[in-house]
């Protein structure tokens, strides 16, 4: 039996955590937060694949349970009168779902099939000999492990240790993007402001409020809440509509998350018994396929690992040739300009691809297709060795 250690328990950690443990592998997952991150926007899924992968898993009943259905959102002006509407078809795909609930559910699946988790620890070096990988930590006592993952997201520490400083890595794209946990009700219908690089975007049945804001790189402490909360609040002074009620709410919230939009760019996802798993390998933030490709990459990673009897030289080389093909759709985009377009010419343009139905279908259809780009494989028979 082949022993893997996991970095990261959002969704692609989890994902993978559970095909394996379904191939007869020993899997543990270790991440830093010292609980299960429960927050965040909602994710998506569409297409064929992506809703294929949910129901080999033997999920897809218990997403459409827990699906919140898209939200259409209006787009304001500083007036608050409606300008058009963002379908939500166009942000909820075919099945929408909290990402903190789907974090749930994939973690108390793989909890009860045996898998361990280790939370409130992280890794702090990465050695590899003839037999494994040794890995210490910053708390637990040294192990060694067959093969090591990295599905530890767009800052994956993983990464940096195997592979190399982030810098060489991931390309920052110009933009920040925050979530904040307010606990003001900000009206059921969910609603989105435009000023030139800036968007804020508050209301609907998700207790919290979104922004995206142009920027020159920030340098700051991303475990850090009240250094996170004064980037937004600055971001944000002197912003028509209803954006200083928002700002207050920002100043009380329970909890705040920002990052930049950036993307990753990797030449290879492995180096010897170490392997990147989603974000972490061919990230792009809000480009809308994040968790539909981690959920299709931990299936074929497991599958190719299962295939190739834990050969991971065979299995990493099949998994980079069956899934970077599919990987591209993260590619090149860039959400930054379009949420938050840097211009009141490019704010208009963004709106008026709403209001011009044919556009915004052959956008949805682009994105369809994009998401079905892949054959996927039957894997060897879903039995514990």
């Amino acid at each position: 039996m082949k022993n893997v250690l996991i970095s990261g328990a959002s969704i692609g950690g989890p994902a993978l955590a559970y095909w394996l443990n379904r191939y007869g592998f020993d899997v543990t997952v270790v991440e830093k937060a010292p609980a299960l991150r429960l927050g965040g926007q909602a994710v998506d899924f569409k297409g064929e694949t992506h809703l294929t992968v949910l129901e080999r898993m033997g999920i897809l009943e218990d997403v459409r349970r827990l699906q919140t259905g898209g939200t259409d959102q209006e787009i304001v002006d500083a007036d608050g009168r409606r300008l058009t509407v963002m379908p939500g078809e166009f942000t909820g795909g075919e099945l929408e779902i909290q990402r903190g609930a789907l974090s749930r559910l994939l973690y108390e699946r793989t909890l009860a099939a045996g898998c361990a988790y280790v939370f409130g620890d992280s890794i702090t070096s990465l050695t590899e000999t003839e037999s494994g990988v040794h890995v210490t930590f910053e708390r637990g006592a040294p192990r060694t492990f067959d093969l090591v993952v990295g599905a530890d997201g767009i800052h994956s520490n993983v990464r940096r240790l195997v592979f190399g400083p982030e810098s060489n890595y991931v390309r920052y794209l110009g933009y920040y993007y925050a979530l904040a946990d307010v606990s003001q009700d900000f009206g059921k219908v969910a609603t989105m402001y435009n000023e030139p690089g800036r968007l804020v975007s508050t209301g609907g049945p998700a207790a919290a409020a979104f922004f995206a804001f142009a920027s020159p790189r920030l340098d700051y402490d991303r475990y850090d809440t009240e250094e996170m909360k004064r980037i937004v609040i600055d971001a944000y002074a002197g912003m028509g509509w209803r954006t200083p009620d928002v700002i207050e709410a920002v100043r009380h919230a329970g909890d705040l998350y920002l990052d930049s939009i950036s993307q990753v760019r990797i030449d290879h996802y492995a180096k010897g018994r170490v392997v990147l798993l989603g974000d972490s390998a061919y990230g792009n933030t809000l480009g809308g396929f994040g968790t539909g490709l981690a959920m299709v990459a931990a299936y074929v990673l497991a599958g190719e690992l299962a295939a190739a009897d834990g050969d991971h030289r065979v299995a990493f080389q099949r998994y980079e040739e069956e899934f970077r093909g599919y990987a591209k759709i993260a590619k090149n985009g860039n959400a930054g300009p379009f949420l938050a377009p840097r211009t009141r010419r490019g704010i208009w343009m963004r709106n008026w691809i709403f209001k011009a139905g044919f556009l915004l279908k052959i956008m949805m259809r682009m994105t369809d297709k994009f998401a079905t780009d892949i054959t996927l494989k039957d894997y060897p028979s879903l039995v514990r060795r």
